[in-house]
């Protein structure tokens, strides 16, 4: 397996294994950890992470919102004015996810660079 895929991954791991005890930020910690110790290259720092985390949000966002037959994710689709669609409410979710896991893993890659300059 490459370094993406092993990133990819691990961040999905590690994000499942936060959600048990830190709240919705814990998908930022895994990104952070992972770009610590399965460093990558250009654009894949941000998109490696990005993915995993909207991949494991929408699911996990699915998962719930099914057992109660979308009745809250219609509910708040409305509120915010995207045509009270769950779906599109769920994409919204991993989207919201994805960039804060890909910020967290640019950060953590640049905490990387520094401690290579010193």
């Amino acid at each position: 397996m490459n370094k993406n895929t092993i990133n990819f991954l691990v961040t999905i791991a590690l994000a499942v294994i936060f959600s048990f005890f830190l709240p919705w930020w814990s998908v930022m910690t895994a990104a952070l950890i992972t770009s610590l110790f399965l460093p990558l290259n250009r654009a894949a720092v941000f998109f490696v992470p990005f993915l995993a985390i909207l991949l494991y949000w929408a699911i996990h966002s699915f998962v719930l919102s099914s057992a109660n037959d979308f009745i809250l994710a219609k509910k708040i689709s409305q509120l915010l004015q995207i045509g009270g669609n769950p779906y599109l409410l769920i994409l919204v979710t991993g989207v919201v996810g994805g960039l804060a896991a890909g910020i967290a893993a640019i950060f953590g890659k640049q905490i990387v660079l520094m401690g290579a300059k010193r």
